[in-house]
């Protein structure tokens, strides 16, 4: 019965998470829609991870794309809000706490701390693609030589922003949102092309993705990581075999290997014969 309710744990923390941000701002603000967003990405997440652990198979997939969609879709193309990198930068330096500040501030800085790297396995437009490739374990070693390219597109979304300001270019929220459409496919192109390349559907998430500057400080402390029963663990390797960004879960400690790359996939888990690896 212990072992029931510490596995509904995660669960709990995750869904309170996003209410109390949903409530807050909803107050702070009065805009209904906060409650609403929030609300909705808290319970599409908490639902997920209850499947998980009812062992639904596509339970992860379900999640992705519930918010994934959401944030491409409704919130991105529809609603015209550019919830990438340079959405962020332009909203920040016009002063504006909403939109894709509020997005930043909520799932991708303060949010590792609760759950890591959870969002990139969860809630990413763009992984829930690059997931369905052909080639969910790396068939090599991480490329550590390439992680450059991350840090130049990280530079040039912000470039980009700075040069509409220093323009003063008119319909600058226009031209972001054609920088949305724009980026999104060649995230799109870049990643499947990077995945079939390297046999890594995750290689845009270890190269390419800029946003990972923002989640993995604080992934390191993140409070939601898979831990190891060393007391158990034979060392069997398995669950380094199959993790999809090359964390070496044999080690309990926060430095261990590629640690803030987790993804709370679970997929270590799942191999695990002893059971030796939980949340």
């Amino acid at each position: 019965m212990k072992e029931r309710l510490r596995g509904f744990l995660p669960i709990l923390l995750i869904w309170l998470f996003f209410e109390g941000v949903a409530v807050t701002l909803w107050l702070t603000l009065d805009q209904i829609f906060y409650l609403f967003n929030f609300s909705y990405i808290g319970t599409a997440l908490a639902l997920g991870i209850f499947l998980y652990s009812r062992k639904h198979r596509f339970a992860r997939r379900v999640v992705q794309f519930a918010v994934g969609c959401y944030m491409l879709i409704y919130l991105g193309v529809i609603c015209r809000e550019n919830m990438q990198l340079e959405g962020f930068w332009y909203y920040l330096f016009s002063g504006v706490f909403e939109a894709a500040v509020i997005h930043y501030a909520v799932a991708k800085l303060a949010g590792p701390f609760l759950f890591g790297r959870g969002w990139c396995g969860y809630a990413c437009w763009s992984a829930m693609i690059f997931d369905l490739l052909p080639y969910p374990v790396p068939a090599a070693p991480r490329k550590k030589h390439l992680g450059w390219i991350r840090y130049l597109l990280f530079v040039l979304s912000l470039g980009y922003v700075i040069l509409l300001f220093a323009l003063n270019l008119p319909q600058k929220e226009s031209l972001l949102f054609v920088a949305f459409i724009v980026g999104n496919i060649l995230y799109y192109l870049a990643g499947i092309i990077a995945a079939l390349l390297l046999k890594d559907n995750r290689a845009f998430c270890k190269y390419l993705c800029p946003i990972t500057l923002f989640l993995k400080p604080a992934s390191y402390f993140s409070l939601l990581r898979i831990q190891l029963r060393k007391e158990t663990c034979t060392g069997c390797g398995k669950c380094r075999k199959v993790c999809p960004m090359d964390v070496d879960m044999t080690d309990p400690s926060r430095r261990r290997k590629n640690g803030t790359e987790c993804i709370l996939c679970m997929k270590c888990m799942e191999e695990c014969p002893t059971r030796s690896l939980h949340l």
